[in-house]
Order: C-alpha cells, then sequence, then structure tokens
C-alpha cells in the first residue's frame, strides 16, 4: 500500500514538473518585448547639408534624385526613455545582411559631414550596435534590416509630400500640414524633428513614425519631437551641388543618433 502510494506521488510529482516546463515554455514564446514601441525614423539629406553649408554625399548613390533616407528603428519606453547597446557579444556582421546591401545603399545611406567620403557601412554598424542589440527578443540581423528596407518600400515619404503640395524647394510649409499629410496615408501622426539652416530657419530634418512593439502595425506616437520645431518650417532643396570645407568643424551626421 505504501509502495503504491509513493509511486502515485513520484507521478504526480512528475506530471506537475511537465505542467511547469510547459507553462514556462509557453510564456517565454509569448511574452512581449520588454520596450513599448518602435520610432521608424527618416532624415532628409538637405537638411543636413543646408545646415552645415555643404555635406558629404554617399560613395554609392543608388538613386539619381534625392530622397529621404532611412536613419533606423528604434525601441523606446513609454517614459520617454530608451534602451541601447544591449549586447556586445553580436555586433554587426555585415555579412549576414549580404544580401540586402545593394538595396541598402540605395535607401539607408549617410550623408556625413566628418571625412570624405561618407561611410554608411558605419551608420549600420551604429544602428545595430546601438538599437538592433536591445531588440533580439523580435529581430535576428537580417530580420532588423530587412524590417526596415520593408517599410522603406511601403512608405514612400517625398512622394506623400509631393501629393500634397510640399516639395523640397527652401519653401516654408505648416508643420500640422506636413504631419496631417503623412497621417493621410498611415493614419497616424508622425514626429517632425527640425534643425536650423545657415541663417538660422527651421527646417525639416527627421520623420519619426512610430510602430507597435513588433515592428507589425503603424501606432499612435505615445510622444513626438516636435519641440525643435516652429508652427512653419523650411523644406530645404535637394542636395545638388557637394562641398566639404575647412568650416565644417563639428560632426552632424545622422550616425550619432
Amino acid at each position: 500500500m505504501k509502495h503504491r502510494e509513493q509511486k502515485h506521488m513520484r507521478g504526480i510529482i512528475i506530471v506537475s514538473f511537465l505542467i511547469l516546463q510547459s507553462l514556462v515554455a509557453s510564456s517565454s514564446q509569448t511574452a512581449p518585448p520588454d520596450f513599448n514601441f518602435f520610432y521608424w525614423v527618416n532624415y532628409w539629406p538637405g537638411a543636413i547639408c543646408d545646415s552645415q553649408k555643404g555635406c558629404c554625399p554617399p560613395p554609392t548613390k543608388g538613386n539619381k534624385s534625392p530622397e529621404f533616407m532611412i536613419h533606423g528603428l528604434w525601441p523606446q519606453f513609454i517614459n520617454g526613455t530608451w534602451p541601447a547597446f544591449c549586447d556586445q557579444t553580436n555586433l554587426f556582421d555585415i555579412s549576414k545582411i549580404s544580401d540586402l546591401v545593394s538595396k541598402m545603399e540605395k535607401k539607408w545611406t549617410e550623408w556625413g559631414v566628418w571625412v570624405c567620403p561618407s561611410n554608411e557601412t558605419n551608420l549600420w554598424e551604429h544602428e545595430w550596435n546601438k538599437h538592433g542589440t536591445c531588440v533580439q527578443t523580435v529581430f535576428d540581423q537580417h530580420s532588423y534590416f530587412h524590417t526596415n528596407l520593408k517599410f522603406r518600400q511601403k512608405i514612400n515619404l517625398l512622394s506623400i509630400l509631393k501629393q500634397k503640395e510640399i516639395k523640397p524647394n527652401d519653401g516654408f510649409y505648416g508643420l500640422n500640414e506636413i504631419k496631417n499629410a503623412i497621417k493621410c496615408v498611415i493614419g497616424f501622426a508622425p514626429g517632425i524633428e527640425c534643425n536650423e539652416d545657415v541663417e538660422g530657419n527651421k527646417q525639416l530634418f527627421q520623420i519619426y513614425i512610430c510602430l507597435d512593439n513588433y515592428a507589425k502595425e503603424f501606432v499612435e506616437c505615445p510622444y513626438v519631437p516636435d519641440k525643435s520645431c516652429t508652427s512653419k518650417i523650411k523644406f530645404p532643396k535637394s542636395p545638388e551641388k557637394y562641398s566639404f570645407g575647412e568650416h565644417l568643424s563639428v560632426r552632424a551626421s545622422v550616425s550619432t543618433t
């Protein structure tokens, strides 16, 4: 009788252990990322060139006509902070994205002002090491960069703005006018970051579009970096002439964020 009770108890313990293992595995598979949303950020090259009286073009210009360039996909916390440089054991490895490089050279290039020629590989490395290493519950290196390209193919910001007669012609446009043009397409207003031209005019620099914490859907931005802008901002012309002079004494490259 005692032997049967012991055997029965061992059976209960084993079953309980298996159930617990199953619950742990299920929890690990369904646990959401530990950040709240993504910023998907694109920048306008003309705003870099115009703010520094010149810029250094990418060595590989995939498109003859300038357009918004990807800056990166950044995880964010709801309290206004963000994780960074989370895993130094899985740093950028270009061999893992070799099939994406040709597309990235067209859509994700750096218009730097520190060294000539600029080097988009440095920007890709920075974006993965700072931001990508913090989202490995969602992406590996390949899927991180591929997701950026996927959204870039889906959303052509310059085309969206031009359809509303908002053009890079050094003209001034309402901040809300720009935001509403994009909202009409994606359903949510983006954030707009401005910098200043050499005359001190606020100008369109970066556009922040918010995605859910799996980077699958557009969502309402919990907060946006609009404080750097005025109610009307300049949309600088596309960079046509490239210069790189001694006056470029401070690095103002997109690779710093």
